[in-house]
């Protein structure tokens, strides 16, 4: 017992310290969702720590990761069958982010290897998660890049590249749109330190996406009292139908 003691702390001594730790900032750390929101900038920004001297040889480089939470997907394709439009085949993938953006400081296949990228999960079409597909679709990668396109035309996936500014190998910053049609939750934030495109180092924080005032209280109620929420919502659209309605006679009588 003590030989095995011995050997863990002499190979703990043996390891090289790390030479570059982040040092992370948020502009804010919670996006608030109102009825009136309209989407909000994250400013990240922070330093990298060093017990040594700035390394010589290849350029620190910097990825960034946003994600929002993540949800089943169940894709369809359309094909036409006798003139229309119908849903043929679909595939359901476990796990798509619902938001997910990534910056980086130059382009992303030269600031991160192939390898890393798969063992982080850090690309978009990565972060999508097992994609399980009926023996009869022979091209499931299509329906993953279908999600990926659709949601990117949303913008809610966003590659970023040549977005994050270092200085002095040493600061950095970035700065990521989040839409307005947010879900809520927490978005783990990532920031990837690499060199030769090896990760050298990693950060993990999070930024929470809440539903507050008017927002919060007509969500909560449409889960916890549905029958009153439907019944408010019915009141409305008819005292709004009515309304339009006198609207419109007193146009018409002037």
């Amino acid at each position: 017992m003590i030989l095995r003691s011995l050997l863990l702390l002499l190979t703990l001594i043996s390891l090289p310290a790390r030479a570059e730790e982040v040092v992370l900032g948020l502009s804010q750390d919670r996006v608030a969702i109102t009825a009136t929101f309209e989407g909000s900038e994250i400013l990240i920004f922070g330093a990298v720590k060093r017990e040594q001297a700035i390394p010589q040889g290849s350029p620190l480089e910097v990825v960034i990761t946003v994600s929002g939470p993540d949800h089943p997907v169940t894709v369809w394709r359309k094909a036409r069958r006798l003139g229309i439009w119908v849903n043929t085949d679909a595939v359901q993938v476990d796990a798509a982010p619902s938001f997910y953006a990534v910056a980086s400081s130059g382009p992303f296949s030269q600031v991160m290897s192939n390898v890393e990228d798969q063992r982080h999960r850090v690309s978009i079409p990565r972060a999508i998660r097992s994609v399980g597909a009926p023996m009869n679709i022979t091209d499931a990668q299509s329906f993953t890049e279908a999600v990926v396109r659709i949601r990117t035309n949303e913008g809610l996936y966003q590659l970023l590249e040549n977005s994050v500014q270092i200085d002095e190998q040493t600061l950095f910053r970035t700065s990521i749109q989040m839409p307005a049609n947010l879900t809520e939750g927490e978005y783990p934030t990532r920031i990837f330190l690499t060199r030769d495109g090896q990760v050298v180092s990693q950060f993990e924080t999070v930024i929470d996406v809440d539903k507050v005032g008017l927002e919060r209280w007509l969500y909560d109620m449409s889960r916890q009292k549905p029958l009153l929420y439907g019944l408010m919502s019915l009141a409305i659209a008819i005292a709004a139908g009515w309304g339009a309605s006198a609207a419109f006679q007193l146009l018409r009588q002037s």
